[in-house]
């Protein structure tokens, strides 16, 4: 396959698939414009890659192992970045809270409560709400799907625990 056919069938799969970019993006990223950067890296590395992707598993699958190594070596960096940052800045707490209605809040207690959560166990609530099957999820991450469903149960505890102390 020539190299522009091999770019044709790289940008109508990803026109396909992008949502699954857009997905991961929101859940490493809370800045929009570190979103966007994130989006273009992950955009590179699929790239990149995609002469190495064999068709063992579903396209869709493969991306998402891609977007998530790339999400998570992403958040790795940004956290080294940011406890540079803040042991090298002290500030004081100013914040307010807002006043949003109740259902805006308990959305906004859940997406605290997930950002809590370890790199896997984000992956795995993402792609779980994603209707995404326990077969799919262990495809994905890499583990058997018995274990999805402990991390699964342990993730609903620990964020249920999350949740209350709030």
């Amino acid at each position: 396959m020539s190299n522009e056919q091999l770019e044709i069938e790289f940008s109508k799969r990803i026109q396909e698939s992008q949502g699954i970019i857009h997905k991961v993006s929101r859940m490493y990223c809370d800045n929009e414009e570190h979103r966007k950067d994130l989006f273009q890296e992950i955009l590179i590395q699929l790239w990149k890659s995609y002469s190495s992707f064999r068709g063992d598993s579903k396209f869709s699958t493969w991306m998402y192992r891609v977007a998530l190594n790339v999400a998570i070596q992403d958040l790795r960096k940004t956290k080294r970045k940011q406890q540079l940052f803040f042991q090298t800045n002290k500030f004081k707490d100013t914040s307010e809270e807002s006043k949003s209605d109740l259902q805006n809040e308990k959305l906004k207690l859940m997406h605290v409560a997930i950002a809590k959560l370890n790199k896997v166990e984000k992956a795995i609530v993402m792609l779980h709400l994603e209707e995404k099957s326990n077969e799919e999820i262990a495809d994905i991450i890499g583990i058997t799907q018995n274990y999805v469903r402990v991390k699964m149960n342990r993730i609903k505890i620990k964020l249920s625990k999350t949740l209350k102390k709030n």
